[in-house]
């Protein structure tokens, strides 16, 4: 097949990335060993994949979605595997490095919804998720995960603000006793839940690893950060989103407020490294209200 990356996935990587490179032969491999027919490339696509939208030889709509080594797409396999249909998108095969999967409608996110009725359509998704891992998995700990980032937040250019102390000193005491080892989705949010056929929504893109509730929906608390923010009550709103979800899923509200701050001041830290000011500069305003 005729095969270009889109431009969103090749700003990411960096036009010399080696993987870029292997990408048209990957695919046609992916394609050929599973006899699809391809229909086209999904622009704009994301940063960190990409995804073909194929048929099979029966004439079945399905996606076939190619990762760099570096997005880690064994564990995302292992991770669909072992839900198996269940609250996120079914792993038809896996080509190589590939993944196939059902086709949903990227076009239709939970973000399409009104605020009250995504985060509720949300919740019941991600409770979906949050199982046993598999037996002698291979999947990261929160811990191991966010010692790293702790590490990276500690020689940013913000290290000596108060709200990254902060943000350390929740994670150290987070990490300290954790009061479960689930499986869960990593990167959980209303973009990461898309419409489907068999099931009303499904969750996609999981990065993931074990550890407790409290962190996975650290991430959905933040969603519309740009809506929180221009919203003249939007301090109290994000605490009360913190405490309903915690209340509607049985999470400790501390923890979850602890693991919001986290997060939120870790991806701030991270965008203004990498020059995304405007981002960082909501981030940090955000984790400033909690």
């Amino acid at each position: 097949m005729g095969f270009e990356a889109p431009r969103r996935l090749v700003r990411a990587l960096g036009e010399s990335d080696d993987w870029l490179g292997l990408l048209p032969a990957l695919t046609d491999e992916a394609v050929s060993r599973e006899g699809l027919d391809v229909e086209r490339v999904m622009a704009p696509g994301g940063r960190s994949s990409v995804v073909v939208l194929v048929r099979l030889e029966d004439g079945t709509p399905a996606a076939l979605k190619l990762a760099p080594p570096a997005a880690a797409p064994a564990l995302e396999r292992a991770a669909l595997e072992h839900w198996d249909g269940w609250g996120a998108v079914r792993l038809l095969a896996a080509p190589g490095d590939a993944l196939l999967l059902e086709r949903l409608h990227p076009e239709m996110s939970l973000r399409s919804l009104p605020e009250a009725k995504a985060l509720l359509e949300a919740s019941g998704i991600v409770r979906r998720l949050w199982v046993e891992p598999p037996a002698g998995h291979g999947f990261e700990s929160v811990a191991d995960r966010t010692a790293r980032q702790a590490e990276a937040m500690r020689v940013s250019a913000e290290a000596s603000s108060a709200l990254v102390s902060e943000a350390l000193a929740a994670r150290d005491e987070l990490t300290a006793a954790p009061p479960e080892t689930l499986l869960l989705h990593g990167n959980f949010r209303q973009g990461k839940v898309l419409a489907g056929d068999r099931t009303p929504w499904l969750a996609v893109g999981p990065e993931p690893l074990v550890g407790e509730r409290a962190y996975d929906l650290a991430r959905l608390v933040r969603d519309r950060v740009e809506d929180l923010i221009a919203a003249s009550s939007g301090a109290s709103a994000a605490r009360r989103r913190v405490n309903k979800l915690a209340d509607s899923l049985e999470v400790d509200p501390d923890r979850l407020r602890g693991w919001t701050l986290f997060r939120a001041v870790e991806s701030a830290t991270r965008a203004q490294s990498s020059g995304r000011a405007q981002e960082a500069e909501l981030g940090l305003e955000f984790a400033s209200w909690l």
